[in-house]
């Protein structure tokens, strides 16, 4: 007779014996017990990284990105932005995907999703959301650019902000929640870099910037920091206008002609010399084009911007502690496609820089030469030669460049603060540019007024 221990014995064996029956099953049949179903796959379809940039037609188009980390399979899931100057939505503008896969050991994919939004009217206040059916953004909002030239255009101008120690990204984000500026122009070097650990430094950097690049346009160009597998991480990541992957294009803004150019492709050849010929050319065209005289006289201001300078005094190996920078004078040896030349005849009025961690404001120069302004007492009134401006010191984990101890004579202020600078275009005659120092508070340690009454090309000096 079984006592009921054994009873509990028995009771147990079988149930020992049901459960690897069904792990067999499992394992041959791909049965599933109640308590054994394989979870569901997590899927990340809300927005992220969102950001705008101006769409070729600035006044009444604005680029709207974002990414997720999956999207559904079947292609019937369409990305959207609902827009409207109010609630409810007056406006819905479907837009198109791309799969971008990073080229890490991970090879981490994510979806980056375009948006242009079309007959937008000029200098209005809209709100936006993006997403799909799968997941909707928080609200967002953004001004449309004013109408014509006699307006004056305000933006924090700065490059080499990284996710680590990106120090006046706080005060930057503080300011434009203030309504300081129109737009931001970020002059190269991302995040350091967009790249590392498989993508998810440039996942982190594009998190930090959305409190600013979801409400201002958030104008780019690539900086050395970028050039990874043909700059891929930054052609796929931002949406700036034109047909060159927003490694280079040109935009209006009030009484200025924005250039953004590549100085990338001088440096990373392996690349193709195509590219520097390409812009080259391009850029003939374009400030050809910025120079036909009912052009320059309704948008008379020429501003540039690019990564590498023509001109420093860091103390380093940089190509622009050098005598013939590349930017400067073009491809070595052959000395072709320089932009210093190209620059001076067609009357550029000033070259915003970064790449060095520094701030670094020049007197008017050619080719090494100060050629200060016919006004003896401000060398900035009418100057004979082209302004630079370096303004890389927003904040990255690479610290500061310091600079030689002598400053040269084409320097007229340097500083290693970190910082920013504010470009306030205030007429067609008048520009005025200011550094900001994130390490003193937020003081303005440096600044000028450029004027040019008259916009033409300068008279280059003979070389030596």
């Amino acid at each position: 007779m079984r006592t009921s221990c054994d009873l509990l014995l028995l009771l147990v064996a079988i149930v020992s014996l049901v459960s690897c029956q069904v792990l067999v099953e499992r394992a041959d049949g791909g049965l599933l017990g109640p308590q054994m179903e394989e979870p569901d796959k997590l899927v990340h379809y809300q927005p992220r990284h969102v950001h705008i940039a101006y769409g070729n037609s600035p006044t009444t188009k604005m680029v709207v990105t974002w990414s997720t980390v999956d999207w559904p399979e079947g292609g019937d899931v369409t990305p959207f932005v609902e827009w409207g100057t109010r609630l409810p939505w007056q406006g819905r503008t479907n837009g198109s995907t791309t799969r971008f896969v990073d080229t890490g050991d991970l090879h981490l994919a994510q979806f980056i999703h375009r948006v242009t939004l079309t007959d937008l009217q000029p200098h209005t206040s809209y709100i936006y959301h993006c997403g799909s059916s799968e997941g909707i953004s928080e609200l967002f909002g953004f001004t449309t650019m004013m109408e014509g030239t006699d307006w004056s255009p305000s933006l924090a101008v700065y490059g080499d902000l990284g996710n680590v120690n990106a120090q006046s990204l706080v005060r930057l984000q503080q300011e434009v929640q203030l309504g300081v500026y129109d737009a931001i122009l970020h002059v190269g070097d991302f995040a350091y870099d967009m790249d590392s650990d498989n993508g998810l430094v440039g996942d982190a950097f594009m998190d930090q910037i959305q409190p600013i690049a979801a409400y201002l346009p958030y104008m780019t160009c690539p900086g050395n920091h970028e050039q990874r597998d043909n700059f891929a991480q930054y052609k796929n990541r931002f949406s700036m206008p034109g047909k060159f992957d927003s490694m280079l294009y040109s935009f209006d803004m009030g009484p200025v002609h924005f250039i953004s150019i590549s100085t990338e492709f001088y440096y990373f050849l392996q690349y193709g010399i195509k590219h520097v010929v390409a812009q080259y050319e391009w850029l003939v065209e374009d400030l050809r084009e910025a120079n036909r005289p009912e052009r320059r006289a309704e948008r008379p201001w020429i501003v540039t911007f690019g990564h590498r300078p023509m001109y420093c005094s860091n103390n380093n190996t940089d190509d622009c502690t050098q005598h013939e920078t590349r930017v400067r004078v073009g491809i070595p040896f052959i000395h072709l496609f320089g932009l210093e030349d190209l620059f001076m005849e067609h009357g550029v009025d000033l070259a915003i820089w970064a790449h060095e961690h520094s701030y670094e404001r020049m007197w008017p120069m050619y080719n090494h030469r100060v050629v200060n302004g016919s006004d003896e007492g401000d060398p900035y009134h009418n100057p004979k030669g082209l302004v630079h401006v370096t303004t890389g010191s927003a904040g990255c984990s690479e610290r500061h460049d310091d600079f030689v101890q002598y400053m040269p004579d084409y320097t007229a202020f340097r500083s290693t603060d970190y910082g920013y600078s504010r470009l306030h275009v205030l007429n067609k005659t008048h520009l005025h540019m200011e550094q900001v120092s994130d390490d003193q508070d937020g003081k303005i340690i440096d600044s000028f007024t450029l004027v040019r009454d008259r916009h033409e090309a300068y008279k280059i000096p003979p070389r030596d």
